[in-house]
């Protein structure tokens, strides 16, 4: 009896040894998420709004090309990874709704240090990666051109027009 418990205790065991560090990592990867892609109450939204953003983020050393804050609240985009969100290709989930967004993209870099940005707002189903039920990567925002089921079929997605995705 005591021979038949041993591999079911050391699978009892590994689990709390395994768990916990999988949990911290991805909470890192979420923390991250929300670093580089989440603000929830917005100032301005203007040129000047990215500048200082990426600059406060750390996300202009080097300066980053593109990068989307996505507004409202965290409870709203986990909830991508679930009831409001659809499977959408490559592992990834596609919202449901639309999100009030400010996407910056580099403009020019100033005397060799300053990284300066253009802003544009918009609302926008975005597209994320989720693990255990956190989003941990922005892939892209979409508009829907027409409504559709958020869901591509046959691998047709002409409903859909992408901005490229970001990294």
């Amino acid at each position: 009896m005591t021979m038949s418990l041993g591999p079911l205790l050391l699978v009892f065991v590994l689990g709390f040894v395994v768990t916990p560090s999988t949990l911290a990592q991805n909470d890192a990867r979420y923390i991250k998420f929300l670093t580089q892609h989440y603000d929830a109450n917005p100032t301005g939204r203007d040129d000047r709004y990215c500048d200082s953003m990426m600059r406060q983020r750390g996300l202009n050393s080097p300066c980053k090309g593109r990068n989307t804050f996505i507004h409202g609240n965290k409870n709203s985009i986990k909830a991508v990874c679930g009831e409001n969100g659809n499977p959408y290709k490559n592992n990834l989930r596609i919202s449901i709704s639309k999100f009030q967004v400010t996407t910056c993209r580099l403009t020019r870099v100033s005397f060799g240090r300053w990284c300066l940005y253009r802003a544009s707002r918009d609302f926008r189903r975005i597209v994320i990666a989720c693990e255990n039920g956190l989003p941990v990567h922005f892939e892209e925002s979409i508009i829907s051109l027409k409504q559709a089921d958020p869901s591509p079929r046959n691998g047709s997605a002409s409903f859909l027009s992408p901005l490229n995705p970001e990294q």
